[in-house]
């Protein structure tokens, strides 16, 4: 299996990382990830899973960081897409690693939110989850299809306030103003590459990482300008390349912008790697958790 690894992958991350950390890293992109699921809070409490799951001796464990995701052990994704809370829009299937960011940008009631890159939704329903379905949330989604698999979900989950806009959200009007920003930029998904895919060389390339980060670039400056003074942007990606992650965040601070520092002991039992930027997160890949990166950013002035 290792040797589906893209050859300028590995230099790229021996450059970055030290040798053991990057035999981790492998070792992560060869692990069949557990289930993961969020309980859907809007129409659900996390009792309810958790009786249904005993009486169905479906093993189960959850983490420290975050009261609404579940661990499931001897159960298939296919099977849960049959359960009626499936069906209901009570449950979402999501990785632990992408229910970090909305977790970072802690919405509150009444606030004025953008989802710049927003299908499928698992995460735009996660914000109006955790806002207990009162912050306005605008999301974007340039793609067709991805918008209308953005569109069902939301309304499956039975999240209010969303205002859906199917456009790039780098031709957002400049008249916007947001008191907080979620950013989960495209990227080269270099955090979550599965070695047991033949594809890989095909599929993941420099130049894909190149396109990524032209693309990463011009959708921080653009959330930049729309967000209000004072007000939060939460920078995340799939990718563990610092060029997609803090060399890109290293570019774009001046001094109207401030890094805040991400609490490391609510995260404190995620796998995590070594980052140049100190108060940003990168997420080691295994059987658990997706490689993932996130920042958070305060605009000053």
């Amino acid at each position: 299996m290792e040797e589906n690894l893209p050859v300028f992958l590995r230099e790229r991350l021996l450059k970055e990382y030290k040798k053991d950390i990057v035999e981790k890293i492998i070792l992560g992109y060869m692990q069949k990830r557990k289930v993961t699921l969020r309980v859907n809070t809007i129409k659900m409490k996390e009792d309810e899973l958790e009786n249904f799951l005993i009486n169905s001796k479906i093993n189960y464990s959850k983490v420290s960081f975050y009261s609404s995701a579940y661990i499931l052990e001897n159960i298939r994704e296919e099977e849960i897409r049959n359960w009626e809370f499936y069906k209901e829009g009570k449950i979402y299937l999501q990785s632990l690693s992408s229910m970090l960011p909305p977790l970072v940008l802690e919405p509150k009631a009444k606030e004025n939110i953008l989802d710049m890159a927003a299908a499928p939704g698992g995460k735009t329903t996660q914000i109006s989850a955790l806002s207990e379905n009162t912050a306005l949330i605008t999301a974007c989604e340039k793609n067709k299809i991805r918008y209308e698999r953005l569109e069902y979900n939301v309304n499956k989950q039975g999240a209010k306030g969303i205002n859906l806009m199917r456009i790039d959200a780098r031709n957002l009007s400049d008249f916007f103003s947001f008191d907080k920003i979620l950013l989960d930029a495209p990227c080269s998904g270099s955090g979550t590459l599965n070695l047991k895919n033949e594809n890989i060389e095909k599929n993941f390339t420099e130049e894909l990482i190149e396109r990524s980060v032209k693309l990463q670039e011009t959708l921080l400056k653009k959330a930049i300008k729309i967000l209000k003074v004072g007000g939060e942007l939460i920078y995340s990606t799939c990718s563990i390349l610092k060029e997609e992650n803090e060399d890109l965040l290293e570019r774009i601070l001046n001094k109207n912008l401030e890094l805040i520092p991400i609490a490391n002991n609510i995260f404190e039992n995620v796998p995590k790697l070594p980052v140049k930027l100190e108060g940003t997160l990168c997420v080691m890949p295994n059987e658990l958790y997706e490689g993932f990166f996130v920042a958070k950013i305060r605009k000053k002035n």
